[in-house]
């Protein structure tokens, strides 16, 4: 019983902890995918800001620069232009970043008092700024990075056209790299991440550290070939790489005044840290909530398994006949419900045990009533039998001696059917029994104690409408004589020796007993018996018998029964009856009693023996 009430307790607890723990990791997965993008989301728009920001420097420094540069075709009226272009040129290259200025390959250099003072080259130097008297700009080109330069410069390049729109000269610009770049240089990002300035191609011009394959995606790496397929169809963005959290994350921005990229690429886990610090967190506080609610479940299960194995405990006890007292009801819900039942059904066993006990001991009462062993009656063989369906039954046979101390005595066979069976049947068929023998204890003839029977009999049976079908039959041996009395019963059956055949004695007028206070009776002689002849009574049970075809057993078989074994004696006539009825009936359970008698003539009234009767007769 532990073992049993422990699995009950396994199981109730499993049930109620298994969707408590798929609940908790359903909604600890979505928080989790929902802060991760949320995350990444805001990762995504610091990344873009943090290299649109350094971008934008960048982009100011150059936009000076190129502004300077386009300041040298705007000679003022009233100045000479080619002191305006010396005045430009001397603006140009004291721009800050700018280390250098070309005008046609000649190195220009500041007017005084600075370091420059003009164009380096000697006196020559006034002729070649009016050499670009009048001339105007092309258009400023995108700045031009040589990696093969040592210093860290990048050019900057305009085209000089005359009036007719012809080239005269270059003008260029060399700019210190470091010097527009080194905010992005000294930022927190770009010294802690990876990060890239690249150009259209993907060529890296400087990253935070040496990169030996030169090109983004050059080594192979999914996400910086992503990347640099991005920048060509965005000026920025952002992208994930594999992984769950992704391993890596980039982002990239284009730089307006050069053709130039800002890439920064982070580790995913640094990236997503505090999601994964809450994921370690949730996990660790959903495993003590898991250990909480089981142990709460397992308490409560352990209890309630502990209730219901105190109810198997009891139920054990309960098959064995012991009985204890009622279980203490503590709780109003099923459980509780499940132990009143309990408490009901061990009260109401009780009662039935009781009542089984009574029924028993008026199964005993009511055999006792019953003879048990037939008269022994000079010239008759008697057998008679009652089986019932239930404990106790309505069937009843009688041996009833008369006129004993008189000098003609005589017997009563007597064979009654009460309607219905059971208790109330019994107890019927006891006060018919009773009042019979008492009425054919007086000097009456057989149709007058029936008659006194049914009138005391209809006034037990007025309210209720029950009543009971009987035959008797009184016989006087010496010299053999009889007659007989039904009171709503079928009649006999005869078996006549003398032609072999059986056929039923002819039925007299009488309503059953308890139906009618003044009905009347009339007793019917039997004549003309002989040795051999059988006289069977029988109750409807017999022939109301019925197979698991639902078939009927009949009167028909049963007075084939009668005529294939009439050779045997009274017992074995009925026990011959009796098994035919079992085999018909097979598994089918007996639905009526079942009650027959067997009287067999065994000598004729001159005294002779069966073996030498000629002939039976009857009336």
């Amino acid at each position: 019983m532990p073992a049993f009430s422990s699995r009950l307790q396994w199981r109730f607890s499993a049930a109620m902890i298994l969707p408590v723990a798929v609940l908790l990791l359903a909604a600890g997965l979505t928080g989790f995918f929902l802060l991760r993008d949320q995350l990444l989301a805001q990762w995504r728009e610091s990344a873009v800001l943090k290299l649109a920001r350094a971008a934008h420097i960048a982009d100011m420094h150059l936009a000076r620069i190129k502004a300077a540069i386009r300041v040298f075709e705007e000679a003022p009226a009233d100045l000479p232009g080619e002191a305006f272009r010396r005045w430009a040129l001397d603006r140009l290259i004291r721009q800050e970043g700018v280390v250098e200025v070309r005008l046609d390959g000649e190195k220009a250099a500041p007017s005084a008092p600075g370091p420059h003072a003009g164009m380096r080259g000697g006196p020559g130097h006034g002729r070649m700024m009016g050499r670009y008297a009048g001339t105007r700009i092309r258009g400023v080109t995108p700045p031009r990075f040589d990696p093969r330069d040592e210093h860290g410069t990048f050019e900057v390049v305009a085209e000089l056209l005359d009036d007719e729109g012809a080239a005269v000269g270059r003008l260029e610009a060399v700019v210190d790299f470091d010097f527009i770049f080194r905010h992005v240089i000294d930022s927190a990002w770009w010294q802690t991440l990876k990060a890239f300035l690249v150009d259209e191609t993907g060529r890296i011009l400087i990253g935070r550290t040496p990169y030996s394959a030169g090109v983004l995606g050059a080594s192979g790496d999914p996400l910086e070939q992503a990347t640099l397929r991005a920048m060509a169809g965005s000026p920025s963005g952002t992208l994930l790489g594999a992984g769950v959290p992704p391993r890596e994350v980039s982002g990239f921005h284009r730089l307006s005044e050069a053709p130039w990229f800002l890439v920064l690429i982070a580790p995913g886990r640094e990236v997503l840290a505090p999601l994964l610090a809450f994921r370690d967190v949730y996990v660790l506080f959903s495993l003590g909530l898991m250990v909480l609610i089981g142990g709460t479940i397992a308490w409560a299960m352990g209890r309630l398994a502990g209730e219901i194995r105190q109810v198997a405990r009891e139920a054990i006890r309960l098959s064995h006949g012991e009985f204890g007292d009622p279980l203490p009801v503590r709780r109003r819900d099923e459980i509780g419900e499940m132990i009143l039942s309990f408490n009901r059904m061990t009260r109401q066993l009780r009662e039935r045990l009781a009542l089984k006990e009574a029924l028993k001991l008026a199964e005993e009462v009511q055999r006792n009533l019953l003879p048990s062993r037939p008269p022994e009656v000079p010239g008759l063989d008697i057998a008679a039998r009652s089986l019932y369906c239930q404990e106790t039954g309505g069937d009843y046979f009688d041996f009833i001696a008369r006129g004993e101390g008189t000098g003609r005595p005589s017997w009563c066979f007597a064979v009654g059917d009460v309607v219905g069976h059971g208790i109330s049947a019994a107890l019927l068929m006891t006060t018919v029994r009773a009042f019979l023998r008492a009425e054919l204890r007086r000097p009456i003839g057989l149709a007058a104690a029936v008659a006194e029977t049914n009138r005391l009999l209809c006034r037990d049976t007025a309210r209720s409408g029950s009543f009971v079908t009987l035959v008797a039959v009184e016989m006087a041996p010496s010299p053999l004589r009889g007659e007989w009395v039904a009171a709503g019963h079928d009649p006999p059956f005869f078996f006549d020796a003398a032609s072999g055949r059986v056929s039923r004695l002819r039925k007299p007028p009488g309503a059953a007993l308890g139906v009618a206070e003044e009905a009347a009776y009339r007793a019917s002689p039997l004549s003309g018996l002989r040795a051999g002849d059988v006289l069977l009574i029988g109750t409807d049970g017999i022939w109301e018998s019925r197979n698991p075809g639902a078939g009927r057993y009949g009167k028909m078989r049963l007075a084939a029964v009668l005529e294939r074994h009439a050779h045997l004696p009274a017992a074995g006539i009925l026990e011959a009856v009796l098994a035919d009825l079992d085999r018909f009936r097979g598994v089918s359970p007996m639905e009526d009693d079942v009650t027959l008698a067997v009287v067999k003539v065994t000598a004729d009234p001159q005294g002779g023996s069966a073996a030498g009767a000629g002939g039976n007769g009857r009336g």
